[in-house]
C-alpha cells in the first residue's frame, strides 16, 4: 500500500500471506524477538544524518534508520526527560500515574506501575539498563527493583562524561571511567554477549548530549572547522553515541541475532533551544520550540523501528508515540498487558489496517497542553519558546491552533478564522484530561538536572 508521499513498510509474514505464499511459522518465526531500546538524551529533531545533518556524522545511526521504518511524525508523551521515560516504560501516558514532572528527592516512578522490564522479565527475558535511569533514587525505585536483572549507568538526570562518582554496577560504585558514552556502548555489547543465547531486553538509554557538554579531545578535534564552541562540543557528543550505536549494531551482526532484534531509537525530548532552558548547541530544524515546550520542537522527534526479520525498510508518515513502542514490543514477545495508550504498530505497518495508530495524541505539561487530531494541533505552549526574539511574555500562551500539513514550523495560528475547530479539540483534550491523575510532584520549570547520590562537585561542573 503505497500513498503519496509515503512508504509504507511491511511485514515479511503479512506479505508472504498477501502474495499467495505458504503462511506457516517456521521456528524461526517463533522465536522471541531480543528487544533494544535506544534513546538519546536531549537531542536535536535536525541533528542525525537521516533527517539531513551536515555537519555531524552519523553513518550507525543512518545506517539503523534504512534497516526499518523512520517514522516522519514520531512523538513523545511529554517535553522533558523522566516523564518520557516513564511513559516509555510503562507504555502508558505518565499523566495518568501522577508522573508529570521530573522528579527530585524520593520522588519517582510510582510503584504501583508495571515496567516493560517486569513484563519481559516475567515472560523469561534477561533484562538489563546501561546509561540514565531517572525514575527514582530512592531503594526500592532502583532499576533492579523494577524489573532489570543488570544495572550499569547513574541514577538522576544529569552526570558529568569523566568523573565516575554515582556511577553504578547494580548498587556497587565504580572506581574507573573514561566517558560515559563510551563505556556505555561497552557495557551494551557486554550485555548482548552474556545473554546471546536467551531472549533479552537491553534499555540503552545515554545522558548523550545533555549537558554538560563534554567531549574527548580526539572528537573535538574533527570538528575544528565549527567556529561556535558549543555546537562543536555537540557534534563530537553526538559523533560518540553514533559510534556506540556502531559498536551494539556490529555486536548484533557478530552474534546473528540482528535479523531477530527490534530496535527502538528515538530523543526523549526535543533540543533544549529555547531561554529558561540549558541550551546545548543542538536544533530542531523545521520546527519551533524546545524541549519544555509542547511545539513541536519539545515533543516531535527522531523516532526509527528496525526489525530485519520482520519489517521491509521505509518510511510512515502517519503520527505515532513513544507509548506504541513499548506496545509493540510486549506483542512481539507475547506478552498480553492492559489498560496501554500505545498500540502495536505492526498492523499498521503490515498493510492490515490503513487507519491512523491513533485518532488523536495528547500532551499535558502543567499548563501547557496539546492535542493533535490529524493535520490539526491545537497547543497552549511557554511564550518563551520565541527564541527569534528572545523575549519573554506571559508564562502559557491562550490556545492556538496550527494546521500541520502545511505549517510544521507552527508559525499562523487558525483559531481565529476556526473557532469551531477550537471548541472541538479543546472538548477533546478536556475529556481526556479528566482521566488522569493530578501531578504527584514539582510543576517548576526549571530542569532538574541534580548531580546522583554520592556524585562530588567535581563531577557537577564540567571537566576537561
Amino acid at each position: 500500500m503505497r500513498t503519496a508521499g509515503t512508504i509504507v513498510a511491511f511485514f515479511g509474514i503479512a506479505l508472504a500471506i498477501q502474495s499467495g505464499q505458504s503462511s506457516r511459522v517456521t521456528g524461526a518465526e517463533k522465536a522471541k524477538p531480543n528487544i533494544l531500546f535506544i534513546v538519546g538524551d536531549d537531542m536535536g529533531y535536525a541533528d542525525v544524518g537521516f533527517q539531513g545533518c551536515k555537519d555531524i556524522p552519523t553513518p550507525h545511526l543512518d545506517a539503523l534508520a534504512a534497516s526499518g521504518v523512520r517514522f516522519t511524525n514520531g512523538y513523545v508523551s511529554g517535553p522533558y526527560c523522566s516523564p518520557t521515560r516513564a511513559g516509555l516504560m510503562t507504555g502508558r501516558y505518565q499523566e495518568r500515574f501522577g508522573h508529570e514532572f521530573n522528579p527530585s528527592g524520593p520522588n519517582g516512578l510510582p510503584l504501583t506501575e508495571t515496567t516493560i522490564a517486569d513484563r519481559l522479565r516475567a515472560a523469561g527475558y534477561a533484562t538489563g539498563l546501561v546509561g540514565k535511569w531517572h525514575l527514582g533514587a530512592a531503594p526500592e525505585q532502583h532499576p533492579q527493583k523494577r524489573g532489570f536483572q543488570e544495572f550499569f549507568g547513574f541514577l538522576g538526570g544529569a552526570h558529568s562524561y569523566f568523573n565516575s562518582s554515582g556511577i553504578l554496577r547494580g548498587t556497587e560504585q565504580i572506581k574507573e571511567l573514561d566517558y560515559t558514552t563510551d563505556a556505555f556502548g561497552r557495557e551494551a555489547v557486554a550485555f548482548i554477549e552474556r545473554h546471546k543465547s536467551e531472549p533479552w531486553f537491553l534499555y540503552l538509554a545515554f545522558n548523550a548530549v545533555h549537558t554538560p557538554m563534554n567531549a574527548t579531545d580526539g572528537r573535538l578535534a574533527k570538528f575544528q572547522n565549527i567556529e561556535d564552541t558549543q555546537r562543536r562540543t555537540y557534534d563530537a557528543m553526538m559523533l560518540a553515541l553514533d559510534e556506540a550505536v556502531g559498536s551494539v549494531r556490529k555486536k548484533l551482526a557478530e552474534t546473528g541475532l540482528e535479523q531477530n532484534t527490534l530496535v527502538l531509537f528515538i530523543s526523549d525530548n526535543g533540543g533544549p533551544t529555547m531561554p529558561g532552558t540549558t541550551v546545548n548547541g543542538s536544533r530542531n530544524t523545521p520546527f519551533r520550540g524546545s524541549k519544555r515546550t509542547t511545539l513541536e520542537g519539545g515533543i516531535h522527534v527522531p523516532f526509527v523501528v528496525s526489525w530485519p526479520d520482520r519489517i521491509r525498510p521505509g518510511v510512515y508518515e502517519k503520527p505515532v508515540i513513544q507509548l506504541d513502542a513499548t506496545a509493540t514490543a510486549l506483542t512481539a514477545a507475547g506478552v498480553k498487558a492492559e489498560h496501554l495508550d500505545g498500540v502495536d504498530l505492526r498492523p499498521f505497518l503490515c498493510g492490515e489496517k490503513s487507519t491512523a495508530p491513533h485518532d488523536l495524541l495528547y500532551w499535558r505539561f502543567g499548563q501547557q497542553m496539546a492535542i493533535r487530531d490529524g493535520e490539526y494541533k491545537l497547543v497552549r505552549y511557554d511564550s518563551n519558546v520565541d527564541t527569534r526574539t528572545g523575549r519573554s511574555g506571559q508564562p502559557v500562551t491562550a490556545a492556538r491552533l496550527y494546521r500541520l500539513a502545511d505549517d510544521i514550523g507552527e508559525t499562523k495560528d487558525l483559531a481565529g478564522e476556526l473557532p469551531d475547530k477550537v471548541k472541538e479539540l479543546q472538548a477533546k483534550w478536556d475529556a481526556w484530561n479528566a482521566t488522569l491523575a493530578q501531578p504527584l510532584w514539582g510543576g517548576g520549570k526549571a530542569d532538574s538536572g541534580a548531580p546522583e547520590p554520592g556524585a562530588t562537585k567535581k563531577a557537577r561542573g564540567k571537566l576537561k
